[in-house]
């Protein structure tokens, strides 16, 4: 029943989403990223739950190479946000050398649920 409640909580969220969207001028974005220094076993991954706060959804993960990639998607004023914190901030105990942005794409609807 959890697991139900939780897609549900998804589904929904995807489509409040696309409301607000609707009812704005900002247009929604989808990019992929790469985080590479010092960032696996220093909590980088939990501390990108930030994302929900900004409203985004998306997936993150460790990389064998020992880098972090993933997927935001939400609206663009945010998406930005959340690339600057990647790039400058991260974790408390992480070093970022660099984080790589690809893929980077106008989307109609959020298109992941947030896997964070």
């Amino acid at each position: 029943m959890a697991c139900h409640s939780l897609f549900l909580e998804i589904v929904l969220m995807i489509l409040l989403t696309c409301l607000v969207h609707t009812m704005s001028c900002e247009d929604l974005l989808s990019v992929d990223y790469e985080v590479f220094g010092r960032v696996q076993g220093v909590f980088f991954r939990k501390f990108t739950q930030v994302t929900k706060k900004l409203g985004l959804v998306g997936w993150v993960r460790n990389t064998e190479a020992g880098t972090v990639e993933g997927q935001l998607q939400g609206p663009g004023s945010k998406v930005a946000e959340m690339q600057s914190w990647l790039r400058t901030t991260g974790s408390p105990q992480s070093k970022i050398i660099t984080a790589e942005f690809k893929n980077e794409k106008i989307i109609k609807c959020l298109e992941v649920g947030n896997r964070y």
